[in-house]
């Protein structure tokens, strides 16, 4: 896509807003002192964008942001508290951190309280490519969006209708330091296009969408194509059957398989750990997935969506294994629920980083005739998911598989397993990883769940 920009909307992140934010995270952290806390951090964030959806071709929305904010988290000993503010003058930067500072003086003391260990913080900061800004302007926005709705009403008379085409620019910047020293800025942006349509035939309505977003607009797809996508998307579904209760093979579409690995990444969090609220507690060393699967971080690929050169507490990240072999490696722990376990912060502190289950070599029309017969899941709904026992069950549509080949698409239907045993049915990861989301896998096909139907 065209990555042309007008000269009407200024950067967030030059160099003026860069050194002003790291003089509102300086001023709050010598605010904290003076107060009398024995240690602190500031987080401030500033950002902007463009965001217009049109639907049938007329124009729905346009809005401009610009945002801020500043939060502040101070300590007296292990008595802790935070305030927020959106209002960087020196008063009302003063204000929050005796807000915070009053809080703190109110709570109870809680040994596991703190900043990050020094030893753990960033030293050493890449360029890890995350900052593209993009200003098409809003008619330019309005022009791309209206293309890509264009190319999927025009793509078959069955499309009979519009939930419209977005466009969206964001770019931010946020400061974040502490009084151990440690001063990180991270510029970021984010831009996007998706369309959503009805298509519509004489068995009933069907929808679907295609999105795709990327840190620079010149690496998304074009207009045409997310709009041909889901077109196609949604006419694949009309003639939506009902399936009986069965026991199948389930293959999960790449863009629904990252779920599964979320489901992972809450049961191995320190949250849940430290309350015994997981399916995998004490399973760390212990088999978890089927001794193929690898799934780990890579925290500093260049112009990833979950790239990070530190977390949010300012400690360094760095790539590791959580799952080698299918045995648990590691928890995702931030220093809080580090502490609470006796161990040490996995820099995770605000989520993880390009979390990546290691690809196989066959595409989904490979994993569907591996496969032979069984589920297709495109479409997951609902959230019945309880990671303290690992029950699973979801609605879903997608297609009927026989002799590897699509039969015709289904709905109203549940698969229904325990993450347990589906984790270690993995039969295959396919070679098709979507890379949209910070959550990086291929399609997933799994050995056997119970598929529930009419």
């Amino acid at each position: 896509m065209s990555t042309t920009t007008v000269a009407t909307r200024p950067a967030v992140a030059d160099r003026n807003s860069r050194e002003r934010l790291a003089g509102v995270v300086g001023q709050v952290l010598a605010e904290a002192k003076k107060s009398g806390a024995t240690a602190a951090e500031a987080g401030v964030n500033i950002s902007q964008g463009l965001s217009v959806t049109v639907r049938l071709g007329e124009v729905e929305t346009v809005e401009h942001t610009r945002d801020k904010g500043m939060g502040v988290s101070v300590y007296f000993g292990q008595r802790t508290g935070s305030a927020s503010s959106t209002d960087f003058s020196e008063h009302a930067l003063r204000e929050t951190v005796r807000a915070a500072c009053t809080i703190a003086k109110f709570t109870a003391e809680d040994d596991c309280a703190g900043l990050a260990d020094p030893d753990r913080l960033a030293k050493d900061i890449p360029d890890l490519d995350l900052h593209h800004p993009w200003n098409p302007g809003t008619d330019r926005a309005i022009e791309l969006a209206r293309a890509a709705e264009d190319a999927a009403r025009n793509q078959d008379k069955r499309i009979a209708n519009s939930e419209g085409g977005s466009l969206t620019t964001h770019e931010g910047l946020e400061v974040y330091g502490n009084s151990h020293g440690f001063l990180g800025t991270v510029a970021n942006t984010r831009h996007s296009l998706s369309v959503s349509v009805i298509a519509q035939d004489e068995s009933g309505m069907q929808r679907d969408f295609w999105y795709t977003v990327a840190r620079a607009s010149d690496a998304l797809e074009s207009p045409e194509s997310v709009g041909r996508t889901a077109a196609r998307r949604s006419l694949w579904r009309l003639g939506s059957r009902k399936l009986a209760t069965r026991q199948c093979p389930v293959l999960y579409e790449a863009p629904l398989a990252s779920s599964l690995l979320s489901h992972f990444v809450s049961a191995v969090r320190g949250t849940s750990l430290y309350r015994q609220a997981s399916f995998l507690l004490d399973a760390l060393g212990q088999p978890v997935f089927a001794d193929f699967v690898r799934i780990h971080e890579q925290p500093h690929l260049k112009g990833a969506q979950g790239s990070a050169a530190f977390d949010s507490e300012g400690v360094a990240t760095q790539p590791r294994d959580l799952i080698r072999d299918g045995i648990l490696q590691g928890y995702v722990l931030d220093s809080y629920s580090a502490r609470k376990l006796k161990m040490q912060t996995t820099g995770n502190a605000g989520g993880v980083h390009n979390l990546t289950i290691d690809p196989g070599k066959d595409d989904l029309a490979a994993l569907m005739k591996r496969m032979h017969t069984g589920l297709l899941v495109t479409e997951l709904i609902g959230f019945g998911v309880n990671t303290v026992t690992g029950d699973y069950s979801r609605g879903a549509a997608g297609f009927w598989v026989e002799n590897g080949q699509i039969q015709y698409p289904v709905e109203e239907i549940t698969v229904a397993g325990n993450l347990k045993d589906m984790f270690r049915r993995i039969v295959a990861v396919g070679s098709d990883v979507d890379t949209r989301g910070n959550i990086r896998s291929g399609s997933i096909l799994i050995e056997n769940m119970t598929v529930a139907g009419s």
